[in-house]
């Protein structure tokens, strides 16, 4: 639906008991976010009343515009339509021209809106009008209608409790890919299991583009009532637009025969200002994500700026922190899918995060979300289990490939937190590798639980990268079995698993004690070692080790 206009709203407002205040420009370009330049910020211009925003066409008749905002879409500076418009608005008394700048410069643009004695706002010539005007209607309302029970602008858990508390209802904002932005907690509100899910995991179970509901909603004019399933609860859902662009939908617990009525009429309501918080908050949620993102990349990848980045995100580091990392196992990424499953698997671990520490510190770095944790009170490490465990408990909400998670060792100090990445990626690449070969394993560790083969993995490729294996005796025994189709190699590792003891090799290898005395007679013979020295019998441990792991 398209949105109203501010005139028109504004009484609507106050009946559901949104506070209103006087519009000013200032107000309104404060609310856009659309990174304009003011070329004529007199305190007369930036104090003047805003009552609507329209589009400028020049062909069509000239109407009032007093006090409006005028998006003046197809003009550009030194042509007579601009001439003409700026003439007109400031003889009408218009609040702005917001223009593209498409080569003009700064100091004309000034000049000109001097001239002229109009405020004019240079938005960049890659804007989309489209977004523009949904943004200016939205702020203009947002300005005159600055809070609803004390919310602040794009605090989405603030709007669902004010919601909740106006619809007498649990309310929860989703996004178009189903993705929940915002959902109340006010106490005595029942609600079903479904809601207790994706409060949980801030994720739909089944998308919105493949959910009879969320299209029934999106296609219906107003606030509807959608009816319950199975052992859930009704709902009250309204789709939320601005400018014709879909932002998402509101989804209310119904209160009841008695209540559903005022409750719809209230949620239509509210429509506008939720256009408004949404696109507030997604500005601002964009911002916070990369910031938080670079932030936390800054802590890892940059020692000399860490202790700078641990400031800017108020990292508590007394106890130590661990980096959690996190991946979903696909056969492929760089898909819409895959992309989708690493944000709603933020988001998981984000939720978690929350509840079990009050804050989170997560970030979503390349294909890998990765999670700062406190090491708090005796057992921090039976904590991190636990959290890693939940989170791999609920992942099949998320996505259907398995989610594979790993924390690497206790960063005593934030300069440490490298050390911590590094251990928590090389356990979850290792868990990844062992799943890709077919192996059973674990799909969630500690840095721990694999600290012995992944030092000796490192082991082997410090030999292979200084060439130190070269011709030895390993590479001699494969090389002979592969021509002969021999089983020395074989032999040999029974030997080192059993050290020497021939009957237990006899049990391991299926063959006669007799025939294992003759096997290890040639392999010393044949190949000259010295079974008996202790060094040669680790370097040759160490050796076949190394590449059983690496051929895992």
């Amino acid at each position: 639906m398209e949105p109203e206009s501010p005139s028109e709203v504004m009484p609507q407002l106050a009946e559901a008991g949104i506070q209103q205040s006087v519009v000013r420009l200032s107000d309104c370009i404060q609310l856009m976010l659309a990174d304009l330049v003011h070329a004529n910020p007199t305190p007369e211009n930036l104090g003047h009343p805003v009552s609507d925003v329209l589009m400028y066409d020049p062909l069509d008749t000239w109407s009032s515009v007093d006090d409006r905002i005028i998006l003046a879409v197809g003009c550009s500076y030194g042509s007579p339509d601009f001439d003409q418009l700026l003439h007109r608005a400031a003889n009408s008394n218009a609040a702005a021209v917001v223009v593209k700048a498409h080569g003009a410069l700064m100091e004309q643009l000034r000049a000109a809106a001097v001239r002229h004695s109009l405020a004019v706002l240079v938005a960049p010539d890659a804007a989309d009008w489209t977004r523009l005007v949904a943004l200016a209607r939205a702020s203009v309302m947002g300005a005159a209608a600055d809070s609803v029970s004390g919310v602040r602008l794009g605090d989405l858990y603030a709007f669902a409790n004010a919601a909740a508390s106006i619809t007498n209802g649990a309310a929860s904002i989703v996004d178009p890919l189903g993705r929940i932005l915002g959902y109340s907690t006010l106490p005595g509100q029942p609600i079903d299991e479904l809601r207790r899910i994706t409060t949980l995991t801030l994720q739909e179970t089944t998308q919105p583009a493949f959910d009879n509901d969320f299209k029934a909603v999106y296609a219906a004019p107003g606030a509807v009532v959608v009816p319950a399933l199975d052992d859930g609860m009704a709902r009250l859902a309204l789709a939320v637009r601005a400018g014709g662009e879909l932002l998402g939908s509101i989804w209310i617990i119904d209160p009841g025969e008695e209540r559903r009525e005022a409750s719809l009429v209230a949620l239509d309501r509210m429509a506008p200002l939720a256009g408004l918080h949404m696109l507030h908050a997604r500005s601002a949620s964009d911002f916070g994500e990369r910031r938080n993102a670079d932030l936390i990349r800054t802590l890892m990848d940059d020692a000399p700026h860490a202790s700078f980045a641990a400031a800017q995100l108020g990292l508590d580091a007394a106890n130590g922190l661990a980096v959690a990392a996190f991946s979903i196992a696909r056969p492929e990424t760089g898909s819409l899918e895959s992309v989708r499953d690493l944000h709603r698997l933020l988001h998981l671990v984000t939720t978690v995060c929350n509840v079990q520490f009050s804050t989170s510190h997560s970030a979503l770095l390349g294909s890998v979300v990765y999670a700062l944790l406190p090491s708090q009170g005796s057992s921090p490490r039976a904590v991190h289990a636990r959290i890693i465990q939940e989170i791999e408990a609920y992942s099949h909400t998320i996505s259907s490939f398995p989610l594979i998670a790993s924390i690497g060792g206790i960063a005593a100090r934030v300069e440490d937190l490298p050390r911590s990445r590094s251990e928590a990626v090389h356990t979850m690449n290792h868990l990844l590798s062992q799943r890709a070969r077919g192996i059973a394993g674990p799909r969630v560790a500690l840095f721990e639980d694999f600290q012995i083969p992944l030092n000796l993995l490192k082991i082997g490729k410090f030999i292979e990268d200084n060439g130190l294996a070269g011709a030895d005796e390993i590479a001699r025994i494969q090389a002979r079995d592969a021509e002969q189709q021999t089983d020395y190699l074989d032999t040999l590792r029974a030997y080192l698993a059993t050290n020497g003891n021939i009957s237990a090799m006899a049990a391991q290898l299926h063959v006669h004690n007799n025939t294992v005395h003759y096997r290890v007679g040639r392999l010393a013979e044949d190949f000259n070692i010295d079974l008996a020295d202790p060094q040669k019998r680790l370097w040759l441990w160490l050796r076949l080790t190394t590449t059983d792991l690496a051929a895992q």
